[in-house]
């Protein structure tokens, strides 16, 4: 279809974000319309790929391991290993061509060998991440943001989608979700880390939703130029 979006996901772990975006656009509630040519997990375990079998969506489990072992495990080597396994992360999506890459819980820091040919390529690429822009940047966000406010340090905390750059979760924010702390509650972490769930449900549809448009809006552009 002319229209529609080609998306390579991302993912680590269970994958209900990943489950949001499959249940919306099997119920055809993207707008533009979607298709998820891939799943890539860097973990083999991760649930999410179960998810998107189900489905019929094609996966792809990319490890860093072997990419280590053909180095020394030296400061250089474990380099040259995370340069080699981003290049070839980069091979394994282009060779798709999607139009938007979304990385949904993946616990991999991108470095540029991955980054750069997506960018020659003008491939947009967003990430989910459960705090507020500049705060609990990188892994635990949840946990950091729930135990700043059992110390009395914040009053809320939010999910953001936003494009993805070599700086951990310091790419540009295209969508923001405020999550306020109930005043005077007793909240456990089981229950917050829910409730920040379920906001992220709500803020990925919505973030590929404007992250697509923006693909969209691109194309129409490049082609009346």
């Amino acid at each position: 279809m002319d229209n529609e979006i080609r998306l390579t996901v991302l993912i680590s772990g269970s994958g209900t974000n990943l489950q949001a975006v499959i249940d919306k656009i099997q119920a055809n509630q993207l707008v533009p319309s979607a298709r998820i040519v891939r799943v890539i997990s860097n973990r083999k375990d991760a649930f999410g790929l179960e998810r998107a079998k189900t489905a019929g969506i094609p996966t792809v489990y990319h490890n860093l391991v072997k990419y280590k072992k053909a180095h020394p495990p030296t400061p250089e080597g474990i380099k040259v290993a995370r340069e080699e396994y981003d290049a070839e992360l980069a091979r394994l999506v282009l060779a798709d061509s999607p139009g938007l890459v979304v990385c949904l819980g993946f616990m991999h820091v991108l470095s540029t060998n991955f980054l750069q040919p997506l960018e020659e390529k003008g491939l947009k690429i967003i990430n989910l991440h459960p705090a507020l822009p500049g705060a609990f940047n990188g892994i635990d966000a949840i946990e950091r943001a729930h135990a700043a406010w059992r110390r009395g340090e914040i009053s809320k905390t939010g999910v953001m989608i936003h494009d993805v750059i070599s700086e951990v979760d310091m790419g540009t924010p295209i969508l923001v979700k405020e999550i306020p702390f109930v005043e005077g509650s007793d909240e456990n972490l089981e229950h917050f880390t829910q409730k920040v769930h379920e906001t992220e449900w709500a803020a990925v549809i919505e973030g590929i939703q404007i992250a697509m448009q923006e693909v969209k809006e691109k194309k129409r552009s490049a082609a009346s130029a």
